[in-house]
């Protein structure tokens, strides 16, 4: 029995995508269960030349032998959620919690209009601001109050409580960074609920003894969508000179760049209880490094690097991508078991 969470150390976009599809094929979970806000979050899995955006659907979908839920502390929108499992062809695969808040129509047309939210947040226009406010007064509709996710509806703690009771492996993935926790991030510039891995546990109705890991995930060079403090920020000119240029999955926006930022790792792997990292981008530490998948092939300049970072961290690092390709990795956790 394994119950491992997969959580953002930043501010979101760190790769954990990339992370729970590795750790999906190599671990063999039998449910793959997403925590988290909502379809506010994308991530990306690219697999070969495919690149994959999903916002409702686990990322860990590459890994066909799992279920792939979505706990009841997640907030769903029914199209974005149909609209998926259509495109992924996950049919039959996926599984909504029956009480998960949906978003509504209404939802999406406040979190657009308001100017507090668009304009000084910078939210994704998603709706889950005003669907977590809903949900919070108790005039919200439930999953199990919406007939075309009726097939979906599944009892999520109770199928991952007895999977584990059988002996098998749970991979919970989070969503967004710790960087815009609505209680640890850079209020008022946050998200509207907790991104913790202790909330991750609770989306999912898994009690904290029955977690065996926590694996944050961090970016080599930390991004950040949206307004909001980044100490470590640099300029535009200065990121596209190094040659980093990204874009977020939801809202296209282009991202803003910055450098390792030790402090903030260490408090995050504090909050989360770290027990491995991950770091992604080591290749834009050191080009040398792309596609590399074994550890002794590392620069020296990276391993200088990924020592600062487990020292800032204080867990070990098991995981670090040198490229976007899920096969593009370096999994040395098994030195760590």
């Amino acid at each position: 029995m394994s119950c491992s969470i997969i959580v953002g150390g930043f501010f979101g976009d760190e790769g954990k995508g990339k992370i729970v599809a590795h750790i999906a094929h190599a671990d063999e979970p039998v449910i793959i269960s997403r925590g988290g806000v909502g379809p506010n979050a994308g991530h990306t899995v690219q697999i070969g030349d495919r690149e994959y955006g999903v916002r409702m659907v686990p990322s860990g979908f590459v890994y066909k032998k799992a279920k792939l839920c979505i706990g009841s502390g997640v907030l769903v929108d029914p199209r974005v959620l149909k609209h998926e499992v259509e495109t992924l062809g996950v049919k039959g695969r996926v599984f909504v919690d029956k009480r998960c808040g949906i978003i509504t129509e209404d939802h999406i047309a406040r979190d657009k209009g308001s100017a507090h939210l668009s304009k000084k947040i910078g939210s994704t226009g998603s709706g889950c601001g005003p669907a977590n406010s809903d949900r919070v007064m108790r005039i919200s509709p439930q999953a199990k109050d919406v007939p075309e996710l009726k097939e979906y509806l599944l009892d999520v703690p109770k199928a991952i409580d007895d999977a584990l009771k059988a002996g098998n492996e749970v991979l919970l993935e989070g969503t967004q960074g710790f960087g815009i926790s609505l209680y640890y991030g850079t209020y008022p510039f946050v998200t509207s609920k907790d991104t913790s891995a202790s909330q991750i546990a609770a989306d999912n109705g898994v009690g904290p003894t029955k977690i065996d890991d926590v694996i944050v995930v961090f970016k080599a060079y930390p991004t950040r969508v949206g307004e909001g403090p980044f100490s470590t920020e640099m300029s535009a000119e200065k990121s596209d000179a190094m040659g980093i240029q990204e874009f977020g999955t939801v809202t296209h926006r282009k991202r803003r760049i910055g450098g390792w930022d030790g402090e903030m790792a260490r408090y995050s792997a504090m909050i989360n209880g770290c027990t491995q990292a991950a770091i992604t981008g080591i290749d834009r530490v050191d080009k040398d490094c792309f596609g590399i998948t074994e550890y002794s092939k590392l620069t020296r300049k990276a391993r200088e690097f990924l020592k600062t970072a487990e020292d800032d961290i204080g867990s070990p690092v098991t995981l670090i991508s040198t490229g976007p390709e899920m096969s593009q990795i370096i999994d040395i956790r098994k030195e760590y078991a």
